[in-house]
């Protein structure tokens, strides 16, 4: 948890997608990422933790579903959502938290 600590607590907002390989929301999740990581440039993170080889994570965060995403800064939580999201939308929630 410690290492977990340490992405978050930065003064910059840091977007967690929690994901499997197997699901298909996951993966339909990928290229928005990306999207997001170009657009945002080095005034964010874009981090994407595999919830079956994270489990004590996913699970001390109460991740239920994939993909799940939430939004840190500072070492907070200040932004959760449940399923796919569009890219405009990711890209405006992270400009908001710069």
């Amino acid at each position: 948890m410690s290492k977990f600590g340490d992405l978050i607590d930065i003064t910059s907002p840091v977007l967690l997608d929690f994901f499997t390989d197997w699901s298909e929301a996951s993966k339909a999740m990928h290229p928005v990422l990306r999207d997001v990581a170009a657009a945002i440039g080095d005034k964010g993170k874009v981090i994407k933790i595999n919830v079956d080889k994270n489990e004590d994570l996913a699970s001390a965060l109460r991740v239920n579903g994939v993909p799940t995403l939430m939004i840190y800064k500072n070492g907070e939580m200040v932004w959760r959502q449940n399923g796919e999201q569009d890219a405009n939308t990711l890209i405006a929630l992270m400009i908001e938290y710069v």
